[in-house]
């Protein structure tokens, strides 16, 4: 429907028309709403939901809260509104504590005077029974504020919004729904002006005396007529007659067109003459709002005339009231609202009048300015007064006032504040420091305490951010600088403080960056010489080397002209030796380097010059001829010659001169020049004339070639010397020549030898063969002598040899026997070792091997017998089973409880129903929390279903039957969930099905468990899903019920260790906040703004998204918040997928087997799509709800009545969304278009995620997961036990027999059976064996409620257990008991196969050895408890003897081998395989059932705590509960002592009438009158007895309980029945009660 309504073509029928009515009704409606909505948001200037989600976002009363807020705060103060943000009711829905918001409006429309004929009931909002009523209240509202000049006018939208045909017929039918009539919203007025006036035809006439005045157009008139006093009007101003007639007029005019468009297309049957004339309280609306503009208008001439005195004289308009206006501050108002006049004119450009609430946050900011000034002016005079008195400690407290307007003060630098100050105060004129000198002051010297800081705690970023900062002030500062500002300062910081000086002043800091420019300056100069240095190097050229030298900057010493070759030689070298070193032919030299290379050119030019000095000093001695002389010369240590002796002076004197004059034939003197080359290459020249030297060749080019050279001269030298040596070696060696010439002697005698004795080897062969034969004749000749004398002797030698070999033997094993003695220890070791290893490996060879031989078997059979340990533990985990089942029974109970008491309390709050019902609930649930109800919800063993009668007894096994039928084949329960609606269903599992499995509290169960689920998804994917998607959007049954099963029990754990860390990570971080919808960014900012600066922003405050992110502010804390977001999800991901392993197995097996299911019915489907539909189940039902509340899942720790901060839920919700977004791999598009930069993080995070699905899908079976096989329920040794109640046995009784041939449609099914032997549905007297009182007692009901709680517990067997008669005819029972029998043989005969063992008679001994095990084992079973104990078909073999049991095992294996188990050709190996599994499947079970045990004692340690957090929720509400209390009591005070109540006395025909009684069954409507109800009051409150009285005469009683009525009004059901044939209408009995005896 869009504008006002269809448009009529033809002639419409009268459905047609009534249809029509009834769009045109609901699109009224939305029009009322959407009118209301937006004037609510002209109220509280916050933004509203959509006029069609308008009234349920009414329900939880914050809106409606804050609106008496708006006009009332006195009355509703703002911390008392409950749930102020809606985090509770976004979290959880309503509570009943968001009642109290719905009656603190109604106090606040109470206070401010509308009448109560327009107030709605609390329940006509909280329950959504009279919306409409909600919404005509508040334009009755509107209206009244309007007339007093407190609100808005609310506007007439009628036809001027469109609706979409959908949600007119929602809208609809929603009306239809609820059977509700529109209230007459244009009747408001009139209503208004009956509800309020005195005489109500005089005001109505007066009021249409004006009307018609306003339609004349005459001001002068319509002035008359407003001054009527019947009118009733106030505030009329002659001035302003005409702006009266003008806005009077409009607003008419403006009612008229709006009236016209309503009725345009409908007939205006009851049309009021309001509809189109102005009400008494919309004239003197206008009145006010023409007068508040004349008001504002004086207001904007004084502004304008910067008049202060007509500024107060408008401000003191009655019309504006205006509150808290100060004479004294007349100066702060006219400045203030100038500027807001200025600040508006810029922003709408033009000059407009300033709005009444813009006027009077003028006012309130001007006083706040005003009261800060003074309060500076008096904090200043105590800064100067403490500066004065010389305190630090008290100047610094002046100082930090807040009041003093002043910046940060550091209390660590007291001492300085006050030296610098008191020197400020004393140079200045008037001694006495004004606000701004001590700002400025402050300010810098706050600058130096924090750079004095900063060094104190070494932090570079510190300082450097201080030295920057605009309040230091410093000049120079550099960014390249910041290091060596930190150390020098710190230097000149340790030198103060040794000085005495704690602080470093401002003029220090100055002084240091200073320096320190200029030391960097200076090294930035040194660096480019040294860079032109290096150039000049790289170009060869000695001159530019010289010149880049000499420059200042360099700071290099003694650097000389004459030198230049010198240095560009030697650093030339060192930078190749540099390059050659580093591999790096672009290396430089540094300056180091440089000065090192300068030096040691500058040594090397002394040294060189004195070389050359000394070397011409010994050519003049030669020619002088004088060997003294030029042996001193020689000497000279200059010229550093080698190896020069005194004795041989003459030698050398005559070998120089000697030389000197071979030179001098075939040279030439007369060049002055000479040339001495150095060590390293470099050639130095010396002028004979002037002894000057140089490293660069004379310009002449000659050079003396007669001079004899430093290396001529040192080659002479040696030579001499050498001789010189030679000779005295010989003198002073005579003796060693003497051993040597015997050493050579020695050496031909030896080498004449050799020759010798190489001849002699050359003939060995033949002087071998020549002593071979001598020595043979000789052996040979002494053996026959020998041999004829053993042979004349031969007896005593075979005695001498028997005695010497018995000797010998016996030492060798006594010395064998005591190394053995001596080393008994590491004996035992080898032996343990070597055993233990062939144990080892006999024992991988049983695990690994496919078929191990019968010795290894032998060897471990052993280990299937059960020890008196195992059975401990068995009988230890079935207690720790009994109780977990039973604590977690109780515990659901007790939250059932608890649910139970948050309803009573709601419905307490709501109905105003007395307390005793609460009261005794909450003692009979402190009694439950304290006992469990113990003696209360055991049973009689001697009477109902477990007495000792035959029939009982039948009855009981039939039900164990039965529920272990249920319990071992899954698809009879995953049918009958499919049978049943989705909310019984729910129920039924949560109740039935998981008692059933006892909450999967062993591995059997468990195992059981997940094959329920297993088959209940198979069939509801094979039945109920069509498309892949309906997966995710059918809510399906088997997913959610798995979901709240591992997330309630042991998975809860599970989530707490995977979202425990991240999650208490975001809730410790205080200064997290993720806020990524910019518009709450940009209020955000505009609030923090107005907050810091004390001024009104000039931004506008309502703005789209687009505008947002055009300020870059928003933009840069967008991004910061996506930064934390996307740290944070990152955190969340990590956790989630680094932990696979920790996601209950169950959840997991689930998840493949959706996987794998899904992927069988629509194989075209690709594999992204099912994962996706995975990853929705392993995350987004399993997890993300732990991540959005995680005090709802226990993953934090939170105290009892206590939430989490809203923040912190926006934070969460945030990542939450994210989270889901990749999972799904859902790109940010749209309205989120702002977050498009996430996506391509929502792509990589998204392929996490498929890994994590496909790592989490693979898991192995759960046969392997569990050790369970075909055989693990006959040779199990305990009997599985559940724990149900009465009356969830009697309803899934019930339910079968309702559904059987649904779940079991053929008709030879065992469970047809089954429930044939249970007969008829018993009822709960026959199972508790209880008498229950007669239906007319009051109590029966309650005695029959408790009864249904009590627990039996069911050991559940087969029907068909396999007897000892007929054990031969089933296949498994023959295999087991053929093992049984054969594990037994095997332990008592040996043998090497299977048929040698069977077919050798046992001895004696072997059978001895049998009947000792079997004593053995029958004891160990005398002392099994009974739940624990074997089989008796098991059992009776033990009765046999070893014999017996062959011939049985024969007879048994020619039927298996008939039967194709085991074959004769292989000796029966497939038999010793089966034993070989058993052995394994032995030890795997022993360990799964230790573990098993630590996961029970955990269990119940968290349960513990569960229970203990109940605790603490008992004792909140138990303290709610007295609060009530002590209001009840404290409301009796007021009232006196009640008077017993009156019974009601009322015909059926009465009782029709008012609507209460519906229908009689059997009985017509004349004879209604003849019938009388009686409603009699109880003693108990809340409890009345209702008499039903035919023509007099007593006919049914009948129970009747207000809070059961309650209940079934908060279900919803609108209809019940009394004595199975009368039907009332609840909620109309409801209202009956509540009139007639709570006087409501």
């Amino acid at each position: 429907m869009e504008g006002a309504g269809p448009v009529r073509y033809e002639r419409l029928t009268a459905d047609e028309m009534d249809e029509q009515r009834r769009q045109n009704v609901a699109y009224q409606y939305l029009c009322h709403l959407e009118e209301a909505k937006r004037w609510m948001e002209a109220c509280l200037s916050e933004e509203l939901p959509p006029s069609t989600e308008l009234e349920e976002s009414l329900r939880n009363g914050v809106v409606l809260a804050k609106m008496g807020h708006r006009f009332a705060p006195a009355v509703v103060p703002l911390k008392k509104i409950y749930d102020r943000e809606q985090t509770r009711y976004k979290a959880a829905g309503l509570h009943f504590r968001h009642t109290d918001n719905i009656n603190y409006w109604r106090d606040a429309m109470s206070h401010l005077g509308l009448p109560s004929i327009f107030h709605p009931e609390t329940t006509d909002i909280y329950d959504k029974k009279n919306m409409p009523r909600v919404v005509y209240c508040i334009h009755a509202l509107s209206l009244y504020l309007f007339k007093l000049g407190l609100a808005p006018q609310i506007q007439d939208l009628y036809g001027k919004v469109d609706f979409t045909e959908e949600e007119i017929n929602n809208m609809k039918r929603e009306l239809e729904k609820y059977g509700l009539q529109l209230p007459a919203f244009s009747k408001i007025g009139g209503i208004l002006a009956n509800e309020l006036s005195v005489d109500e035809a005089a005001v109505h006439a007066a009021v249409l005396a004006i009307n018609e005045a306003v339609d004349r157009g005459v001001a002068a008139q319509t002035m008359v007529a407003l001054r009527n006093p019947s009118a009733m009007l106030l505030d009329l101003r002659e001035v302003l007659a005409g702006a009266y007639q003008e806005v009077l007029h409009q607003a008419k005019l403006e009612k008229g067109s709006n009236a016209r468009n309503r009725y345009l297309q409908v007939i205006p049957e009851g049309e009021d003459i309001y509809d189109r004339c102005l009400t008494q309280a919309e004239i003197q609306g206008n009145v006010n709002k023409v007068n508040v503009h004349g008001a504002l208008e004086e207001v904007d001439n004084a502004l304008e005339r910067q008049d202060v005195l007509a500024l107060y004289r408008a401000l003191q308009d009655p019309v504006l009231a205006l509150r808290c206006l100060q004479r004294d501050n007349l100066d702060c108002y006219l400045e203030q609202l100038s500027m807001d006049r200025e600040q508006k004119a810029l922003e709408l450009g033009y000059v407009d009048l300033l709005e009444h609430e813009e006027v009077e946050a003028g006012i309130l900011v001007a006083n706040k300015k005003g009261e800060e000034e003074r309060a500076m002016l008096q904090a200043v005079s105590r800064i100067n007064a403490a500066i004065r008195r010389g305190m630090p400690a008290e100047t610094l407290e002046a100082v930090m006032d807040p009041a003093a307007q002043l910046p940060n003060v550091y209390p660590l630098a007291a001492p300085l504040y006050q030296r610098q100050l008191a020197l400020l105060q004393c140079q200045h004129p008037r001694g006495e420091l004004v606000q701004e000198e001590l700002f400025v002051a402050v300010e810098m010297l706050s600058a130096v305490a924090l750079v004095n800081r900063a060094l104190d705690a070494r932090d570079p970023d510190g300082l450097w951010s201080s030295l920057v900062s605009s309040a230091l002030g410093l000049s120079g500062v550099e960014d390249a600088n910041a290091q060596r500002y930190f150390e020098d300062l710190l230097q000149l910081k340790g030198q103060s403080r040794e000085a005495g000086a704690e602080f470093l002043s401002w003029n220090d800091i100055q002084d240091s960056v200073n320096n320190t420019n200029s030391s960097v300056q200076d090294e930035n100069d040194r660096v480019l010489a040294v860079r032109l240095i290096n150039e000049a190097l790289v170009q060869a050229d000695p001159e530019k080397t010289l010149a880049a030298l000499l420059l200042p900057a360099v700071a290099l010493p003694d650097v000389a002209l004459p030198t230049a070759w010198r240095y560009h030689d030697v650093l030339a070298r060192a930078r190749r030796l540099k390059a050659q070193a580093t591999e790096d032919d672009g290396a430089v030299l540094w300056w180091e380097e440089i000065r090192e290379g300068v030096c040691r050119a500058n040594q090397d030019t002394v040294a060189a010059r004195r070389m050359a000095l000394g070397t011409a000093a010994i050519n003049q001695a030669i020619k002088e001829g004088k060997a003294a002389q030029t042996l001193r010369v020689l000497r000279n240590p200059d010229v550093a010659l080698c190896g020069v002796v005194s004795a041989c002076a003459a030698a050398y004197q005559e070998q120089l001169a000697a030389l000197m004059a071979t030179k001098r034939q075939a040279g030439s003197a007369k060049p002055c020049w000479i040339q001495h080359r150095l060590a390293d290459g470099a050639e130095y020249y010396l002028s004979l004339q002037t002894f000057e030297g140089s490293w660069q060749r004379p310009r002449d080019g000659g050079l003396n070639t007669t001079h004899l050279s430093r290396e001529e001269i040192q080659s002479v030298v040696t030579r001499v010397t050498a001789m010189h040596d030679r000779e005295c070696l010989w003198a002073s060696n005579v003796t060693f020549v003497v051993r040597l010439q015997a050493r050579l002697r020695g050496f031909l005698v030896r080498r004449e030898f050799t020759a010798r004795w190489h001849i002699l080897r050359e003939q060995r062969p033949a002087a071998i063969r020549i002593q071979a034969c001598w020595r043979g004749y000789k052996q040979r000749r002494a053996y026959l002598e020998r041999l004829r004398y053993l042979q004349a002797n031969t007896d005593a030698a075979i005695k001498i040899q028997a005695g010497v070999r018995m000797w010998r033997a016996r030492r060798k094993y006594q010395e064998r026997l005591r190394y053995f003695r001596q080393n008994i220890k590491s004996v035992i070791k080898i032996q343990a070792f070597v055993r233990a290893n062939k144990a080892r490996g006999d024992y991988r060879m049983l695990v690994h091997a496919r078929s191990p031989p019968l010795s290894i078997v032998r060897r471990f059979i052993h280990l299937l017998e059960q020890s008196q340990h195992d059975f401990w533990e068995e009988s230890e985990v079935l207690r720790l089973q009994e109780e977990v089942v039973k604590r977690i029974r109780a515990s659901r109970q007790l939250e059932s409880d608890l649910d139970l008491m948050d309803i009573k309390i709601g419905l307490l709050v709501k109905n105003r129903i007395t307390l005793q019902e609460v009261v005794s609930h909450c003692k009979k649930l402190t009694k439950k929390n304290k006992e469990q109800l113990s003696e209360m919800m055991s049973i009689d063993k001697q009477r109902g279903l477990k007495s000792l009668s035959r029939e009982k007894r039948q009855k009981l096994e039939a039900y164990q039957h039965l529920f272990y039928l249920l319990q071992t084949q899954p698809v009879y329960l995953a049918r009958l969930i499919f049978q049943m609606p989705q909310n019984k269903s729910t129920k039924f599992m949560e109740s039935v099905i998981f008692t059933l499995y006892n909450y999967a509290s062993n591995p059997r169960e468990a195992y059981l468990l997940l094959q329920l689920f297993k088959a209940a998804l198979q069939e509801e994917i094979r039945s109920k899903v069509d498309h892949i998607h309906d997966i995710l959007t059918g809510n399906a049954t088997v997913i959610r019920l798995v979901v709240s099963f591992y997330r309630n029990a042991r998975g809860q754990n599970a989530l707490r260790q995977i979202l425990g860390g991240p999650v208490q990570e975001v809730l410790q971080d205080k200064t997290l906040s993720i806020r990524t919808n910019p518009v709450d960014i940009y209020k955000a900012w505009i609030n923090q703004t107005e907050s810091q600066s004390g001024q009104k922003s000039k931004l506008p405050y309502e703005v789209s998204p687009e505008q947002a992110l055009s300020h870059p502010e928003v933009q840069r804390r967008l991004d910061i918040s996506i930064r934390n977001l996307l740290a944070m999800t990152d955190k969340f991901v990590s956790a989630i997928t680094s932990s696979v392993d920790k996601i209950p197995y169950g959840m997991r097996y689930v998840a493949r087997i959706l996987r794998t299911s899904l992927a069988e019915k629509f194989p075209k489907a690709s594999e992204e799509e099912i994962d996706k539909i995975v990853g929705n189940l392993l995350y987004y039902r399993f997890m993300n709800p732990a991540v959005v509340a995680p005090d709802g899942f226990d993953i934090v720790d939170i105290s009892a009545g206590v939430t989490l901060h809203p923040d912190h839920r926006r934070n969460l919700g945030s990542i939450a969304k994210v989270l889901q977004h990749a999972a799904a791999r859902k790109a940010f598009d749209g309205e989120n278009a702002h977050l498009c930069g996430v996506n391509q993080y929502l792509e990589d995070t998204h392929n996490k995620f498929r890994r994590f699905i496909s790592a989490a899908c693979c898991v192995p079976e759960p046969e392997e997961r569990f050790n369970v096989d075909e055989y693990s329920e006959m040779v199990a040794m305990a009997k599985p036990v559940i724990y149900i109640t009465v009356g969830e046995l009697i309803n899934t009784h019930k339910l079968l027999l309702e559904h059987q041939n649904s779940i079991a449609p053929h008709h030879g099914d065992p469970l047809h059976e089954l429930l044939e032997d249970l007969d008829e549905l018993p009822t709960v007297q026959s199972l508790v064996g209880e008498s229950v009182p007669s239906l007319a007692d009051s109590s029966a009901e309650q005695v029959l409620s408790q009864l249904s709680k009590m627990e039996i517990s069911l050991t559940l067997t087969g029907k068909l257990v396999p007897a000892a008669s007929s054990e031969e005819s089933d296949t498994r029972s023959l295999l087991l008991s053929t093992k049984q029998m054969l594990v037994d043989v095997i332990q008592s005969q040996p043998g090497d196969s299977l048929p040698e063992i069977l077919w050798t008679l046992a001895s004696e001994h072997e059978e001895a050895s049998h009947d000792h095990l079997m004593r053995r084992r029958a004891l160990r079973d005398a002392q099994t408890p009974a739940k624990l104990k074997r089989n008796r078909s098991l059992a009776a073999n033990n009765q046999l003897s070893v014999e017996e049991k062959k011939r049985k095992i024969i007879r048994n294996l020619r039927r298996l081998e008939s039967l194709g188990l085991v074959d004769s050709a292989h000796q029966y190996q497939e038999l010793i395989d089966e034993l070989a599994k058993d052995i394994r499947n032995q030890r795997r079970y022993r360990q799964h059932r230790k573990g098993e045990l630590l996961k029970l004692r955990q269990t119940l340690q968290g349960l513990n705590a569960k229970t203990l957090f109940y605790e603490e929720q008992i004792d909140y509400y138990n303290q709610y509960i007295k609060t009530c209390l002590d209001n009840l009591a404290a409301s009796n005070k007021v009232s006196g002592k009640n008077k017993k109540l009156q019974s009601l006395h009322y015909t059926a025909a009465r009782l029709f009438e008012k609507g209460v009684l519906l229908e009689i069954e059997d009985l017509p409507l004349s004879q209604f009158r003849n019938v009388i109800f009686d409603i009699i009051p109880c003693e108990e409150s809340g409890r009345f007895q209702v008499k039903a009285k035919f023509m007099g005469i007593d006919m049914e009683r009948f129970q009747l309980h207000y809070q059961d009525l309650l209940q079934l009004q908060y279900e919803g059901v609108a209809v019940m029945k009394m004595f199975d044939k009368a039907k009332v209408n609840v909620n109309l009995l409801i209202f009956l009660l509540n009139k007639k005896f709570f006087k409501k």
